[in-house]
């Protein structure tokens, strides 16, 4: 493998083209893919009653959201692992892109047209801020 691509996600539409442009960019360059979502607490909420209960954190809704990601873009030759990491998504994809020295970070480009460019985006953060390149994927539309 060389290297390692990063991509967020949060269980939107946007966010799965970007999971699937960093699919075939990883596929292209026979790296790993690593699919995140960024959790910012550690709130934990109580389900069911009695000694039918589960606890569910911040995090493990994460993971859930970028296990299912994950799920999707499998590839036959390709290594995709999922994580949920602390912070802003902003703030998790540069610390992850950090600590596994990755070669590369995919964002979308949601939101970073009108008066989200203006005010920041996460593409534009992390473009500014990023320790490796960034590549960001037209998500905005569904190819046609």
């Amino acid at each position: 493998m060389n290297g390692t691509i990063i991509v967020g996600v949060d269980g939107s539409a946007t966010a799965q083209r970007a999971a699937e442009k960093a699919r075939d960019i990883a596929a292209g360059l026979g790296a790993t893919l690593h699919v995140i979502t960024a959790f910012d607490n550690d709130q934990t909420e109580i389900v069911g009653s009695g000694s039918d209960t589960t606890i569910i954190s911040g995090a493990d809704q994460a993971a859930a959201v970028a296990r299912n990601a994950a799920s999707k873009i499998l590839g036959e030759n390709l290594r995709v692992e999922h994580f949920a990491v602390r912070g802003t998504p902003a703030q998790a994809l540069i610390s992850h892109a950090e600590t596994y020295t990755a070669r590369m970070i995919v964002v979308g480009n949601r939101r970073m047209q009108g008066l989200g460019r203006v005010l920041g985006s996460v593409a534009n953060h992390v473009a500014h801020h990023a320790p490796c390149d960034v590549y960001v994927a037209k998500t905005d539309r569904a190819e046609s």
